[in-house]
């Protein structure tokens, strides 16, 4: 693994109370959670999303952004020999830990996933 690889292995400490609150409305909502889930093994269009959490396309859309905007998926191009590429969506972590310190300050991390690698397109042959 190389030095780029190790760093984007490490883990992420979110401090700002914002950001903490927004990643953890984003896992208390059903539809965030159930695209996480669906994210987890293989990477999804929104198209693909909205059919597989039995969503509206354009809630499917919304919470894509909040999941993106958070840190807790990755968007990247899925090429098509055909030409017409599509965004898609991955899981970007393994998991999210909550702590209080001994102050009741609370300090939230997020663990990524190897294979969410932000930098690696998805390629389909279709």
């Amino acid at each position: 693994m190389g030095r780029d690889e190790q760093r984007a292995a490490e883990p992420r400490t979110i401090e700002h109370d914002g950001d903490v609150r927004t990643i953890l409305e984003a896992l208390d909502d059903d539809a965030c959670r159930n695209i996480l889930e669906a994210t987890s093994e293989a990477a999804r269009t929104a198209n693909e999303l909205s059919e597989t959490c039995n969503l509206p396309l354009s809630t499917a859309y919304r919470k894509l952004e909040l999941l993106t905007g958070t840190g807790l998926l990755v968007e990247r191009t899925r090429v098509s020999r055909a030409g017409k590429h599509a965004s898609e969506y991955v899981r970007a972590v393994e998991e999210v830990r909550i702590s209080l310190d001994p102050n009741g300050e609370m300090e939230l991390q997020t663990i990524p996933r190897e294979r969410a690698d932000p930098l690696a397109p998805g390629i389909s042959h279709r």
